[in-house]
């Protein structure tokens, strides 16, 4: 077994720590779980939408993007990484990891860059900074189209030499390389950061804070009437704080990380706590479903009756006062406010 283990990792030179057997086999119990979770509620949610013609609305496309992205990332890395925790290392040798390392990437920063379309997507509805805009299945379509082709554009160099696809962690599992000190592994790594993260989460960050200042605004204006401004402006203020403490749960740990092995490439942490941000990462696949679908009234009544056999308890208690991912359209011209579903 151990003569097993040296073959299929003598490509990667780097000295580890060991690891304890028991450690890995927690790893990947740990990891299967997320897995299985990850596949039913995204399944659920492509399911849902093939089924039912009302959720195939434009607004909903970046939502099923979305899920789609965290199903790829789950079925190229997540379960992949499950298994070769099973074992005690990664089996699958060089070009298995490279194949892996740019999967997970490429699926990870689809799903990434569609959470910030869907941020955009809303203030552009919301706060209307281009005026009236009609929200039409080209509009969805272009955003979705650029989340792949910007995540396949920034994975791709590393097949070509700039930059590298290396195990992680406590070596179960490929990533771009961070510890890698030579200046065109650093020059592509810089840019991964800034173009695939930092952009993203500046975008994610303008587009819901703004939303969330309009929407104060509004309300402090007294323009809607009988607390439904200040009812709404709960929910998405609630809705917001949620998206943006999951994203930076799930995806600061390991930008922090990766940056500080970046700018030190002879920064040490323990292989099972430098796995703790790499799986934060991978658990994405989970909350965002939850967040971004099941929230939704509209999706999660399908999907719910889905999981449950056609039962649904939200259904039942639901009140007529419940907005769902209720949002404030502002025509600045006639100041007029609607509240309204997204």
């Amino acid at each position: 077994s151990s003569n097993i283990k040296e073959s299929c990792g003598k490509w990667s030179d780097e000295e580890t720590a060991p690891v304890p057997r028991f450690a890995y086999s927690i790893l990947a119990v740990i990891m299967a779980i997320f897995c299985l979770s990850s596949v039913v509620l995204n399944t659920t949610v492509i399911w849902v939408t093939i089924r039912h013609r009302q959720l195939r609305q434009p607004i909903n496309y970046a939502l099923v993007n979305l899920a789609v992205a965290d199903l790829g990332v789950t079925v190229s890395g997540g379960l992949l990484t499950a298994i070769t925790n099973s074992m005690g290392y990664f089996s699958l040798g060089r070009a298995g990891c490279v194949i892996e390392g740019f999967s997970v990437a490429f699926f990870g920063i689809v799903a990434l860059c569609t959470v910030a379309v869907i941020a955009v997507d809303r203030f552009v509805i919301v706060c209307k900074p281009l005026g009236i805009v009609h929200f039409h299945p080209k509009h969805a379509v272009m955003g979705v189209a650029f989340a792949w082709i910007w995540s396949l554009i920034w994975n791709i160099p590393p097949l070509f030499g700039w930059g590298s696809y290396q195990l992680e962690g406590v070596k179960t599992s490929c990533a771009p390389d961070w510890k890698n000190p030579d200046p065109l592994n650093m020059s592509y790594i810089m840019c991964y950061f800034c173009l695939c993260f930092a952009i993203p989460f500046i975008i994610i960050m303008f587009s819901y804070l703004t939303l969330l200042w309009t929407l104060r605004k509004v309300s402090g204006a007294g323009i809607a009437h009988g607390g439904t401004t200040a009812k709404a402006e709960a929910k998405v203020a609630r809705m917001v704080i949620v998206m943006i403490l999951a994203f930076l749960i799930c995806w600061l740990p390991y930008a922090a990380f990766s940056l500080a092995v970046v700018f030190n490439s002879q920064f040490y942490i323990h292989p099972l706590v430098a796995t703790v941000p790499m799986y934060l990462a991978k658990t994405s696949t989970v909350y965002n479903p939850i967040i971004y679908i099941f929230m939704n009234t509209q999706f999660r009544d399908f999907a719910v009756s889905f999981l449950l056999c056609g039962r649904n308890p939200w259904a039942m208690q639901r009140q007529d006062s419940e907005v769902d991912t209720p949002m404030i359209t502002v025509n600045k011209n006639s100041k007029q406010v609607a509240i309204s579903c997204i």
